[in-house]
C-alpha cells in the first residue's frame, strides 16, 4: 500500500508519464467520425482500453476495474493504466483530437479536469443518451448526485466524499489552533510561512479551501467567483503576504507538516486519514473545522473523449456499470483517501475488503459522523466558475509562489 501513495489525489509531478507513449499502439488512433455512431451492447471482439487517471481515482478504483476485466474477457483484453496532472489534461487531450488521433478511452479525473475538458468540449456526452446502460447511477447518495449534475451529461460520478475544508496540525506544534477564518489569517500573520495549502487547480483540499472560504466568510455569493466573492479574495491576498510557498500538490504539505516546515495545512478528510494510514503524517495530528465552514464535496468521474471508437464506447460504459454495483463500490473505502468514497447508497464499511476495515478502525476518526450531519453541505462550483477562480487565483494570488 505505501508505494501506491506516489499516485494519490492531485501528486502530479513526482507521477506524471509521458501520455502518448503509453496509452495505445501504434495505429490506433480514433477518428472524431466515430461520435455519432450508435453504440452497441458490446464491443465486437475484446477491446484493449487505455486509461489515464488526473486524479489519483486508481487509488479507489483500480481494483474494481481490475475484477472487471476478469470477470468479462469478452469485452475488454486488457487495460493499460497512466497518470498526468491534471492542469496539463485538456491540452493533451485536445491535441490528440486536432490530430485525428485520440488514444486515450477513458478519462478519471477530478471537478478541475472535468470543468477544463467541458470548457473545451472534450468529452463525448453520455447523459442522458447512455442512462439506460448505467442504471447503477439510480442509488447515488444525495451528494453524489448533486455531484453528478455538475457533468452537464458529459462524466459519470463514480466515488464521493464531503471533503472539507479542515485544517491539520500536530498538537504538540499547535496546542492552540484557529478556531475561525480570522484567527487562521492572525496565526499566519504572527508564524510566516507556516500556513501553507497547494495550488488549487492541482490539489482537493486546495480548491476545497478555495472553494470553501465564501461560506466561512460570509461572502455575497459563493457560487460566483467572479462578482461574489469580494471578502474571499480580499482574504486570500491578505494571507498570501504571510505564505512563502504555495507546492504543486497536496503531498509535498503533508510532508512540510510532518517535518514542521509548515505547522498547520489545509486539508480533506481523505488527505487527513490516508497519509496517517500510510506514516507521511504522524498518527496523533489533529484536524479542526472553523467556525460555520460548510462541506464543499468532491467526486471523480468517469469521461470519455471525443474520437472513441462506438466499441471502445461500449466497453466503457459496461465497466462503469460494473464500478456502480455495491460490492464494487465497497473497494472505494480503501484506506480513507477518499473518505468515506462509495458513491452510491448502502454501502457501509462492513462491505469492504478487510484492508480497509482494518485501517479505518485505526486511523479513521468518530467525530466525522457528526461534522457530516451537523454542518451544510455544498456543491463545488459549475465547471466555468472553477476555472474562473483557478485563473484568477494563479495571475492575482499564488501564481508567482506556486511550485509547478
Amino acid at each position: 500500500m505505501p508505494s501506491r501513495r506516489n499516485a494519490l489525489g492531485v501528486l502530479w509531478t513526482a507521477v506524471a508519464l509521458p501520455l502518448v507513449a503509453s496509452c495505445g499502439a501504434p495505429g490506433a488512433g480514433r477518428s472524431d467520425s466515430d461520435d455519432d455512431a450508435p453504440v452497441p451492447l458490446k464491443p465486437a471482439q475484446p477491446v484493449s482500453l487505455s486509461i489515464l487517471d488526473v486524479a489519483g481515482n486508481l487509488q479507489l478504483t483500480q481494483p474494481m476495474i481490475d475484477s472487471f476485466v476478469s470477470a468479462s474477457p469478452s469485452i475488454i483484453s486488457k487495460v493499460t493504466y497512466s497518470k498526468a496532472p491534471s492542469p496539463e489534461l485538456a491540452g493533451k487531450i485536445k491535441a490528440q483530437q486536432d490530430a485525428n488521433r485520440v488514444d486515450i478511452d477513458i478519462v478519471l479525473t477530478g471537478v478541475d479536469g472535468l470543468a477544463a475538458g467541458i470548457e473545451q468540449g472534450l468529452w463525448l456526452p453520455l447523459l442522458p443518451q447512455q442512462a439506460d446502460r448505467l442504471p447503477g447511477m439510480g442509488g447515488y447518495l444525495p451528494g453524489a448526485q448533486a455531484m453528478q449534475q455538475l457533468a452537464s451529461g458529459q462524466g459519470v460520478v463514480v466515488t464521493y466524499y464531503p471533503s472539507g475544508p479542515l485544517i491539520e496540525y500536530l498538537p504538540d506544534k499547535v496546542p492552540s489552533p484557529p478556531t475561525t477564518a480570522q484567527e487562521l489569517l492572525d496565526y499566519a500573520r504572527v508564524n510566516p510561512g507556516a500556513v501553507q495549502y497547494a495550488r488549487p487547480s492541482n490539489s482537493g483540499p486546495g480548491r476545497t479551501f478555495l472553494m470553501g472560504l465564501p461560506y466561512l466568510l460570509g461572502d455575497a455569493d459563493p457560487k460566483n467567483p467572479t462578482t461574489g466573492w469580494e471578502k474571499t479574495w480580499s482574504y486570500l491576498a491578505e494571507l498570501d503576504r504571510h505564505v512563502t510557498l504555495y507546492p504543486s500538490g497536496t503531498t509535498e504539505t503533508m510532508k512540510n507538516l510532518a517535518n514542521g516546515s509548515a505547522k498547520i495545512i489545509l486539508t480533506t478528510t481523505g488527505w487527513d486519514i490516508n497519509p496517517r494510514v500510510l506514516g507521511t503524517v504522524p498518527k496523533e495530528a489533529r484536524v479542526a473545522a472553523l467556525q460555520g465552514f460548510h462541506w464543499v464535496t468532491d467526486a471523480h468521474y468517469v469521461t470519455i473523449p471525443r474520437g472513441v471508437s462506438a466499441d471502445r464506447q461500449a466497453a466503457v460504459l459496461a465497466l462503469v456499470q460494473w464500478m456502480l454495483q455495491p460490492d464494487q463500490q465497497a473497494k472505494a473505502y480503501d484506506s480513507g483517501y477518499f473518505y468515506p468514497g462509495p458513491a452510491i447508497r448502502d454501502v457501509d464499511l462492513s462491505m469492504a475488503p478487510e484492508a480497509s476495515r482494518t485501517a479505518l478502525e485505526e486511523y479513521g476518526r468518530p467525530e466525522y459522523a457528526a461534522l457530516i450531519a451537523d454542518h451544510p453541505v455544498e456543491t463545488p462550483l459549475d465547471a466555468k466558475a472553477l476555472v474562473a477562480a483557478f485563473d484568477r487565483w494563479d495571475r492575482e494570488i499564488g501564481g508567482a509562489k506556486a511550485n509547478r
